[in-house]
């Protein structure tokens, strides 16, 4: 390990190598506009180090401005306008983004997407996620609110399931206050974020709360073995690798038994009765096994399930719509699904 961060050399030139014969020439452009921006291994940084790391949607910025584009969200989705509010989490606000589609059919009341950013649940925040959120409310033709959680190591497993929960029970409540119409609700999330959505769904089906219509989860966290077969294929892949996903763990558990919560550990979970789920996966990921398995697990409990797996990209290409044709489709394929959910 290397005082100062630095991706160890020979481990960095090989995951480069393998990119190149298996990632999309639009991924690899990507991840080369990511490496220009210096990135450190966050495996081997403090958290507040981490935190100050280039995202993909840095990268994503980087690359529209190198092709002489605009990189603002506004001029990448303009049939979407942004704002913000607060919701109100466990303990305390939480900070919110509300995306409204302007293209959609009438004036609303709209269907609302709650939606859960990624990042370990120790960094990034909803900002950076801001892509996946903002296509989504133009791909569904819905509003989408998207929630920032408590983290941790601040804030240890489950501080974020609970706001995640208690989000949705604001929403539940207030949906008709941003436009939306609270009997068609839906649950989204990215990488940590999209084990929330799932895990919110059993939440709320436990608690009583009104069923959301579907549940978008996009390479979520399903399990909490790293030794399945994608973590093994993708052990040294960008933007995540193996070593990264074992630091998040470490951070937000407070022990070896919070591994065995089906919170976390969501194929082993009571998935009976949850509404229609939509799972996306990239193939160069070390999550698309917890997408697979998640998938087998709800078929198993009798819930309609439809998994898509996108060949040539990485853990978060999603939100990378602006210079990715996969997430183009990936997009389009959510929306439709929750669209579809929706009775649009």
């Amino acid at each position: 390990m290397s005082a100062d961060g630095k991706p160890n050399p020979v481990i960095d030139a090989l995951s480069n190598a393998v990119a190149h014969l298996r990632a999309d020439d639009d991924q690899l452009a990507l991840a080369e506009a990511f490496e220009s921006l210096g990135p450190k291994a966050i495996e081997k940084l403090d958290v507040g180090e981490a935190r100050a790391q280039p995202t993909n949607a840095d990268a994503v910025s980087a690359l529209l401005r190198q092709q002489g584009k605009s990189d603002r969200p506004e001029d990448l989705v303009p049939e979407v306008k942004a704002s913000t509010l607060t919701v109100d989490g466990a303990t305390g606000p939480l900070g919110a983004t509300v995306y409204t589609p302007l293209a959609a059919a009438g004036s609303g009341p709209f269907p609302v997407v709650l939606y859960f950013h990624g990042g370990g649940w120790v960094i990034a925040d909803r900002q950076v996620y801001d892509g996946g959120a903002r296509g989504l409310a133009h791909a569904a033709g819905a509003i989408v609110l998207s929630v920032d959680y408590r983290q941790a190591p601040e804030h240890r497993f489950p501080a974020a399931w609970d706001d995640a929960l208690a989000a949705y029970r604001w929403l539940t409540a207030n949906a008709a206050t941003i436009g939306g119409d609270p009997s068609r609700l839906a649950l989204a999330g990215e990488s940590a974020g999209g084990n929330l959505a799932v895990a919110t769904a059993v939440a709320a089906r436990d608690a009583g709360l009104p069923a959301p219509r579907h549940v978008l989860s996009v390479y979520p966290v399903a399990q909490t073995s790293l030794n399945t077969e994608s973590y093994i294929e993708n052990a040294i892949a960008k933007p995540l690798n193996r070593a990264m996903v074992q630091w998040f763990v470490d951070h937000l558990v407070n022990g070896p038994a919070d591994l065995k919560d089906t919170r976390l550990q969501l194929i082993d979970a009571d998935l009976a009765g949850l509404p229609p789920v939509s799972i996306v996966n990239a193939r160069l990921d070390p999550l698309r096994s917890d997408g697979s398995k998640l998938e087998d697990a709800l078929r198993s409990a009798g819930v309609p399930v439809l998994r898509r797996e996108y060949e040539g990209v990485a853990h978060e290409f999603f939100g990378a719509a602006a210079v990715l044709e996969k997430a183009r489709e990936a997009q389009a394929f959510a929306g439709e699904r929750l669209r579809e959910a929706f009775g649009a």
